[in-house]
């Protein structure tokens, strides 16, 4: 049984990525249009390269199953969680106007990418970031479309136009050469060049996370609401975590899907909304509030619900 520290060790250098991030945008090196084009490269270029190289020649996709359920879990888990997160929040008593939409839309969706990447290489090998990868699709998916109509009420076809990126696009072409057999084909010039762009992904997408989150920092005390961060880690670090670690338990899944259901089970919210929520007319500084609260936390208990996920579901 990996033990609490040992658990503990996997998520510092996250964060510590993250805080570099904070300090390199405090003091200028990186603003204005370096930050806006440095997110472009590593959305658009480093992290489809991520995907390409984790999915392509990746034996778990031998299994039909890991290329229907994960998606489909990814959007179901998240889409409940934006559900239940506005379920609380209203009866709560926030209201629209007031943060509800945002509430909803921050709580209910998980860091689904820059933490548990690390995380699931570091506990079982990176051959298992294909199938998280996959799931993440459904996470997508769910973010455009009952994430967007959630907070502002748009329509579902405009939601499904924001799935059309170079991540998706990659995405279906790895899993077709990999279904086809082709990927062991492919020249090693071009795998090598995959390779070296593949492995800036994590690190420099941590890194402009915390890039993105100082702006918001200069009013310490404006980051703190105490309603909606206590209601937000209820609902993101301890309700969700047991719904999705009982589906993971019981639902008959691929031991590769558990695994990512195990470490979603332990994410704090994910960074995406605060951009959504500025982009959609919704309330940024309750993004903020909810995503450093929930992460500020999620150091002490994702060790926790990683350790509780993997002696519960067994995997």
């Amino acid at each position: 049984m990996t033990s609490y520290w040992q658990l503990l060790q996997l998520i510092l250098p996250v964060f510590a990525l993250i805080a570099i991030g904070v300090v390199v945008r405090r003091v200028h090196w990186i603003e204005g249009e370096a930050e806006t084009s440095l997110l472009r490269l590593v959305v658009n270029v480093c992290f489809p390269c991520l995907i390409f190289e984790s999915i392509t020649g990746n034996a778990a996709w031998q299994a039909a199953s890991n290329v229907l359920l994960p998606p489909l879990m990814g959007f179901a888990i998240t889409a409940l969680g934006f559900l239940l997160a506005r379920g609380v929040g209203k009866a709560a008593g926030l209201t629209v106007g007031t943060g509800l939409r945002t509430f909803a839309l921050t709580v209910g969706i998980a860091n689904y990418g820059y933490l548990p990447l690390p995380i699931m290489a570091g506990i079982w090998g990176p051959e298992n970031r294909g199938v998280l990868l996959v799931h993440n699709v459904g996470v997508e998916a769910a973010l455009w479309t009952v994430g967007v109509l959630v907070l502002s009420g748009l329509s579902l076809r405009e939601g499904w136009r924001k799935l059309v990126s170079p991540i998706v696009i990659t995405l279906v072409v790895a899993v077709g050469l990999n279904l086809a057999g082709a990927a062991p084909h492919l020249p090693k010039i071009f795998t090598d060049l995959v390779h070296s762009l593949a492995v800036c992904a994590i690190p420099l997408g941590l890194l402009m996370t915390g890039v993105s989150l100082a702006s918001y920092l200069g009013d310490v005390r404006a980051l703190v609401h105490p309603k909606i961060t206590v209601l937000a880690c209820v609902v993101r670090l301890g309700v969700l975590p047991l719904l999705i670690l009982a589906a993971a338990k019981w639902l008959p899944l691929s031991i590769e899907l558990k695994r990512v259901l195990v470490v979603q089970a332990a994410m704090p919210s994910g960074v995406v909304p605060i951009i959504v929520a500025r982009h959609y007319g919704g309330q940024p500084l309750t993004a903020v509030q909810i995503v450093l609260g929930t992460t500020a936390l999620g150091l002490l208990t994702i060790p926790l619900w990683l350790r509780v996920g993997l002696a519960w579901v067994g995997v």
